[in-house]
Order: structure tokens, then sequence, then C-alpha cells
């Protein structure tokens, strides 16, 4: 919370400065709630994935850390497009993990030093569930970043004995299935550690700055 509460506050003052336009039937006090939530929703995204990303750097047995510049290799593309039909099919295929033609932003690695397994994750807000087109394309890259991890990790100088990918879509609206789907109230025991009362804590505080901005 302590981490958080001083980018909550900063996205609190950027959502109560911003400039809308007042809608001819709403007026300017419904459109101001409507403009502001609006942008709230998508920020609110980012302060979730920081909350579990800074939580989950407090157990001692992992390290963990974000990437924003994950290359993809063309070999992994390629690899993707025969088991997109079947993204089961892709556990225990590898490649190896070198620069490539894209990039994608990974919200959080956890390495864990006592089981040797890396994790990599994607964090959405999951409060509603994507259209087809897109559902393909996080899965594409969920699967590139799948069968790079493991040559990744053992880059970065980690022994690895497993190496799996998921997106975390945290209100519970999947639009990837399981495995590689994970929610809110599987958290804690995926990682083995307490995360959601955290997070929650960090949402419970934005929610109020929130509020306090709109009624004021």
């Amino acid at each position: 919370m302590e981490k958080l509460k001083p980018e909550v506050e900063a996205t609190i003052n950027r959502l109560n400065g911003k400039k809308f336009r007042p809608d001819p039937i709403a007026g300017e006090h419904f459109s101001k709630i409507v403009s502001v939530m609006s942008s709230a929703y998508k920020r609110h995204g980012f302060i979730i994935e920081r909350a579990i990303l800074e939580q989950l750097k407090t157990n001692p047995d992992f390290a963990v850390w974000e990437d924003r510049s994950f290359y993809v290799p063309s070999t992994a593309d390629h690899i993707v497009d025969s088991a997109i039909g079947a993204p089961d099919h892709i556990f225990g295929t590898e490649t190896a993990y070198r620069e490539g033609p894209r990039t994608l932003q990974v919200d959080a690695i956890v390495y864990n030093r006592r089981t040797k397994a890396i994790r990599a994750y994607e964090i959405k807000r999951g409060s509603g569930l994507h259209d087809a087109g897109k559902r393909r394309s996080i899965l594409r890259d969920l699967l590139c970043l799948q069968v790079l991890l493991k040559s990744y990790g053992q880059q970065k100088g980690y022994e690895v004995s497993e190496a799996t990918a998921h997106i975390i879509f945290y209100y519970g609206q999947c639009s990837i299935k399981k495995p590689f789907s994970l929610v809110r109230e599987e958290l804690d025991h995926h990682f083995e550690y307490p995360v959601v009362d955290e997070v929650e804590g960090v949402n419970t505080f934005f929610k109020e700055r929130l509020f306090s901005i709109l009624t004021s």
C-alpha cells in the first residue's frame, strides 16, 4: 500500500484535471462522471498490475521483474502458428530466446528460487470479455511467451526446472481458457503466498479517492 499510494494519488490528480466537453443532455456534472470513470477503468488495470507485482516482490523466495521489451523471434511465431488451434499442445515445446522482429510487454516474471520454476504473467482487469480477434492476438502472444520462457530464464542466469506463461484476468471474465488463465480467487493458492488482500487494500484506497473527486 505504501509503495502504491503515491501512484494512486498521481492517477487521481490526472483524472481530476482531465478536460472534457459537457454532453448536451447529460450536463456538466454527469458528463464529468462519465469522462472520469471511463479513464479510471483503464488506469485501474495498471494499478492492479503494479499492486500484484509489488506484493510478489515481498516474497524472499521470488525474484520478480517486468520486461517491457521481451523479444519474439520468427521461430516462435512459426511454432505458434501450428499450435494456435490446439494451444494445450504447446507444452513441452521450446525454442531459443533471441532478438526478433517484434516484442511483448510482460507485466510480471517470477522466478521461484526454491522450486526453480519461472512463470510469466500478463495482467488484465478482466471485467469484460474481448472480441474474437483480440482473443486470438492475446493467445498468440501468450503461446510465444510460453515457448521462449525457459530459454529466456536460462539466459538470465537461472537454473530453470519449469516454465509456464499465464494471463491473470483479475475480476474473472476470462478471454483465454484454462490452463492459461487465472482469476483473483486463485492467486493466493497459485503463488502459495498472500496476494489478494494486499491488492484489495490498494483497490479500496483507489476507489475511495476516486469517489472523493466525483462527489466534490
